[in-house]
């Protein structure tokens, strides 16, 4: 019976804690720049590299849809209300 205590306590600790302030606030943080920031900067990179603009306009509309998939992830956990 000691160790099924045991076992339970060792599965609440994850490494994504939502609970915790730090993982709430990285993971808002990092949702923000991937929607806002990261089309830009994957257009600026493609254009500096000298690549294809079209494929440089699909890279970053992904990056895009990464940060609101984030996002939607974060407002269905309750983390963002």
């Amino acid at each position: 019976m000691n160790e099924d205590k045991r076992e339970g306590k060792e599965r609440k600790t994850t490494v994504f804690n939502l609970n915790s302030r730090f993982w709430r606030v990285s993971l808002t943080i990092l949702a923000a720049l991937l929607t806002f920031g990261g089309p830009y900067v994957v257009l600026v990179l493609f254009r500096a590299l000298d690549l294809n603009y079209a494929i440089s306009l699909a890279s970053g509309f992904i990056v895009f849809l990464a940060g609101l998939a984030l996002m939607l992830f974060l407002i269905r956990k309750k983390v963002i209300s």
